[in-house]
């Protein structure tokens, strides 16, 4: 054999080795975690940041139905009755609902009813947390519902719905010391304090003098003022007395309801952005769409038809259970009707002006996937879709609302 073909076997030996030799280990990356969906951050969100809702009307349920309604037993078949309880408001990451002490316009005409009235309710959602203490406590401060929401409890501010039982600077020192945390001057009729945006009885103008004083001790006491309800009037007169910032607690951009002063017109919306307040988003039908307003009157009729043919008044503890049964198969408007809200208001008053007062338990209808206290991520799942960072989204959720009342207060201290 030649020394050339033996140099080739050696070779082709040489080729056939380095083949077997095994490839260097090289560590695979760690398989990706999948990107959770909307829905499921959603859900996150809502159970990480404090969800602050203006107003939900559960004190006079508490008049109406059984206490274990409202608390809302762990069996979700107990809890069927009402927008809110315990159980659900978990469910939904709601921290802190502003509890609406609402006092009819009815009872402004008959001296110290609107009063009792009013200490009735505060009576009644003082006894409720005194029976679930491991459940709901009252919050008077952003300090309390930051403390209780920790704790995985409910925190339950006041808020006055109507100022009727304000007859004096001193009624208005007796509601602070009872809790009240804010006022709305004036509800479904012009009273001593100012005009009424349903009214289309103006006495004032505006504000009365004894509001204009109202206004003024609020200042002074750290009572927010709050701005739904009341006539446009009467709103501009607030902004230009007060020296802290203000809210509207449940109501809805007018542009989407033209000419409904229930709802914040446009330069309103400006003004109390310049005041450093804000517009807390109503979740009822009547406030999305003018449209909405003629389907709930329908609906209306029809709750009242199957009442006449179970031979029940409006008022009868079992009529509550066919309203809510109806209202559920009937929902009027969708989440994205009230994150259009949202979107206008972000950008007619910044970021920094928008939050939720849902008007749960006191509206005829809502709207699909926003029935109830434990839909909230429903909403900010929508408002993720759209492009809302987290940032954004706690600012909304309570984050806005919490700054405000932190400035009521230090302005009230003289900080």
């Amino acid at each position: 054999m030649s020394r050339l073909a033996v140099l080739g076997i050696a070779a082709g030996l040489a080729l056939a080795a380095a083949d077997c030799t095994p490839p260097p280990v090289v560590s695979a990356p760690p398989p990706s975690r999948p990107a959770p969906s909307v829905e499921a951050h959603a859900s996150e969100l809502a159970q990480r940041f404090v969800i602050v809702d203006g107003h939900i009307d559960v004190p006079y349920r508490l008049t109406q139905e059984p206490d274990a309604a409202l608390d809302g037993s762990d069996n979700p078949a107990g809890d069927t009755l009402g927008d809110f309880s315990f159980r659900r408001a978990r469910l939904g990451g709601l921290d802190a609902p502003f509890m609406s002490i609402y006092i009819s316009a009815a009872l402004q005409d008959t001296a110290g009813a609107a009063f009792a009235h009013a200490n009735r309710l505060i009576d009644a959602v003082e006894a409720w947390t005194r029976r679930h203490p491991n459940r709901f406590e009252i919050a008077r401060s952003p300090a309390d519902v930051e403390r209780i929401a920790a704790a995985g409890r409910v925190a339950l501010p006041m808020g006055m719905e109507n100022g009727a039982p304000i007859g004096s600077l001193d009624d208005l020192r007796h509601f602070f010391r009872r809790g009240i945390r804010y006022v709305s001057l004036t509800h479904g009729k012009t009273n001593a304090l100012g005009d009424a945006s349903y009214d289309s009885v103006r006495t004032w103008r505006g504000l009365s003098p004894l509001g204009r004083d109202v206004v003024r001790e609020m200042n002074r006491l750290g009572i927010l003022l709050d701005l739904s309800h009341v006539s446009d009037d009467a709103a501009f007169e607030i902004l230009r007395l007060s020296r802290a910032p203000v809210i509207a607690s449940h109501s809805s951009m007018q542009h989407f309801t033209p000419g409904w002063e229930r709802n914040v017109s446009d330069s309103l919306a400006r003004a109390i952005a310049r005041n450093g307040g804000v517009v807390m988003i109503n979740f009822g039908s009547s406030f999305l769409k003018t449209a909405y307003q003629g389907q709930q009157t329908q609906f209306q009729l029809r709750l009242n038809a199957a009442l006449r043919q179970q031979g029940l008044s409006p008022k009868d503890a079992a009529a509550y259970t066919i309203y809510y049964a109806m209202r559920r198969l009937y929902p009027v408007g969708t989440v994205p009707d009230v994150a259009d809200h949202i979107d206008y208001a972000v950008r007619l008053m910044g970021i920094d002006h928008v939050g939720l007062g849902s008007d749960f338990d006191g509206v005829t209808s809502l709207p699909a996937g926003l029935t109830d206290v434990s839909m909230y991520p429903n909403l900010i799942a929508e408002l993720i879709r759209r492009g809302y960072t987290d940032a954004d989204i706690e600012k909304i959720c309570g984050g806005n609302a919490l700054r405000v009342w932190r400035e009521v207060e230090r302005v009230a201290t003289g900080g």
